[in-house]
């Protein structure tokens, strides 16, 4: 059984936090963490869902330009990794986010949830698109 995976959608002001399986199939939205002011305080909150959940990496969405190139958000988004990976024990790795919150907003507003309902969702859902396409792309199946 492969370990837990937890993807990470990094915000200015939430961050939104998905979770696989154990089997590494199938990421689920898990949460939303409120930005503190504090990014130790914010990645000590990341490290206790990591022990919580038993998880062996941790997926950072990298929101790189639709042309592919790394913008300032890109950037902004290495650095807080860079951060991330001296208060965690376990690998944490960046996967493409392109698209992933316009995917996310869809997929919410097609469920029939208010305005003020899918705001308080995006994050996390995002979080489980970046984290689910990483799965897809890592999917080690044994075969037949």
């Amino acid at each position: 059984m492969a370990a837990r995976a937890l993807g990470i959608d990094l915000g200015e002001r939430r961050i939104g936090v998905a979770v696989s399986d154990g089997e590494g199939r199938l990421a689920t939205p898990l949460t939303v963490i409120e930005r503190s002011g504090s990014t130790k305080g914010d990645h000590r909150q990341i490290a206790d869902l990591v022990a919580e959940y038993e998880a062996g990496v941790v997926v950072v969405g990298l929101p790189l330009s639709l042309d592919g190139t790394a913008g300032p958000a890109a950037r902004g988004a290495e650095s807080e990794v860079q951060q991330l990976e001296t208060a965690l024990d376990v690998p944490v790795l960046t996967h493409d986010e392109r698209l992933t919150t316009v995917i996310a907003e869809r997929a919410l507003a097609e469920s029939g949830l208010s305005e003020r309902a899918r705001r308080k969702r995006v994050d996390m859902v995002a979080a489980s698109v970046i984290l689910q396409g990483w799965l897809d792309v890592n999917r080690q199946d044994s075969p037949p």
